[in-house]
């Protein structure tokens, strides 16, 4: 369904655009670059979005209040292995690894077509995009967030490019289980070269994609120019 997967991309496309607008504030940032994967030099990041999320909507939002008090209490992880889990809205990623331990709100479509992104705030939680599988069903789940705001300072993605090849992640869902992933890639792409068909290509199992801002900070636009992806497939 080349269609699909067409519309799926074009939007995709557009978040990552909304996720290098950037308010510059003079102090915030003492560097213009952000943190990169294994191969680059660490760095300090910094970027911030225009506020436009939403929380969990219509029946989502239901199933998330009905789930939390169990997922919360949820002790075990379940390794999700190719054939995948059922689809349960996932309510929590943890990343230890980079000190990630957020709750997810649910990201959908603007009237115009363009994703849905997180407040503009430094509490800001992280978001799944709700037009993606769930984490543990088979297909590319997507989650995003900022990495600062120009107000508060660094956000809940702030280290996510600090992560690395083996590291552990856990997404606690509404039914009470919890899917476990490994971090297999971390990778960053200029935004005007995007590789859309690689990052959101289809998956035969349970993968996660795991989307910031990074690279170099833009003063003149403010913007950064690049994007971190992390890659992460469901333990068998």
């Amino acid at each position: 369904m080349p269609r699909v997967h067409d519309r799926r991309a074009a939007a995709f496309a557009a978040v990552l655009a909304l996720l290098g607008t950037a308010t510059v504030t003079l102090g915030l940032r003492t560097e213009d670059t952000g943190p990169v994967p294994p191969s680059l030099a660490a760095e300090a990041v910094g970027a911030s979005l225009t506020p436009s999320g939403s929380a969990a909507g219509g029946e989502e939002e239901k199933e998330a209040a009905r789930g939390k008090k169990g997922n919360d209490a949820a002790g075990g992880g379940k390794d999700v292995g190719a054939r995948g889990m059922t689809r349960s809205v996932p309510v929590r990623l943890e990343i230890p690894s980079i000190g990630v331990d957020t709750e997810l709100m649910t990201l959908g479509l603007r009237d115009d077509g363009t994703l849905e992104v997180p407040p503009l705030r430094g509490d800001a939680p992280a978001g799944w995009y709700r037009h993606s599988p769930t984490p543990g069903e088979v297909g590319a789940s997507v989650l995003a967030g900022h990495v600062d705001s120009a107000r508060d300072g660094p956000a809940v993605f702030h280290r996510l490019g600090e992560a690395r090849p083996g590291d552990p992640v856990a997404v606690r869902r509404t039914d009470g289980s919890v899917a476990r992933f490994t971090v297999t890639k971390v990778a960053t792409y200029p935004k005007r070269d995007f590789p859309s068909d690689q990052v959101y290509a289809p998956l035969d199992r349970p993968g996660l994609r795991l989307i910031t801002c990074g690279g170099v900070f833009d003063r003149g636009r403010g913007s950064y120019r690049s994007n971190i992806v992390v890659f992460a497939e469901a333990l068998s």
